[in-house]
């Protein structure tokens, strides 16, 4: 074989090769680089622990009631049987921290959740359509972002129920806001993209296109 038909094969071989290498995900990239950050990763782990210990809080052994009061402690230093000490009503201040981890827990992942669910559905759908539609959205969330957050969950309490669940949804339906105007901006530099147009041509309906391949990416 000659020294140019080798280096043919070669560079066939060689395409080949970078023809079957699969593309990298948005996940596995973010998992990658995740990776890379130890103090993220470190953060992660303290996180985890603090999740563990809110959500085993009742089966913690000596783990005592948080409201349980002992005037005869009063606020007493840290010890072997009050880790954290107590506060001026002698109650465990461990105990309030594991419980009150609990209550911040969720406030956080409902609220994040609420608010994913609905900030992701009105940007994407906004920034997909396009037009009066977009117009009309949009200036519905101009409207909101000029009312205090506060009045809003308050009105939400009145007309709904107390609960504490009802509070977390209540902060998660006010916090989507800012989520929408992202997503309806990364959605109006891809709907035009070739594997929408592709996804179109196939028959796909937008509700497809948008949530099975806009969002996604």
């Amino acid at each position: 074989m000659s020294a140019s038909a080798q280096a043919v094969a070669e560079g066939g071989r060689a395409t080949r090769g970078l023809g079957s290498a699969r593309p990298e995900s948005l996940w596995a990239d973010a998992w990658k680089r995740l990776r890379r950050n130890r103090a993220a990763v470190l953060s992660g782990f303290f996180l985890l622990g603090v999740g563990l210990l809110a959500a085993i809080a009742p089966w913690i052994p000596g783990l005592g009631d948080p409201t349980a009061q002992n005037l005869a402690l009063g606020a007493s230093p840290p010890s072997a049987a009050h880790w954290f000490g107590t506060d001026e009503l002698g109650r465990d201040t461990f105990a309030r921290v594991i419980y009150g981890g609990r209550i911040s827990l969720l406030v956080g992942f409902v609220g994040t959740f609420v608010s994913l669910v609905i900030g992701v559905s009105w940007g994407a759908i906004a920034g997909y359509h396009g037009g009066k539609l977009d117009e009309a959205m949009m200036r519905a969330v101009d409207v909101l972002y000029s009312l205090p957050y506060i009045f809003l969950v308050i009105l939400l309490l009145v007309f709904f129920s107390r609960s504490i669940l009802m509070l977390f949804v209540a902060l998660g339906l006010v916090q989507w806001l800012t989520m929408a105007r992202i997503v309806r901006g990364q959605v109006l530099s891809l709907k035009n993209q070739t594997f929408v147009e592709a996804a179109r041509a196939l028959g796909a309906d937008d509700g497809a296109i948008v949530f099975r391949h806009i969002v996604p990416n």
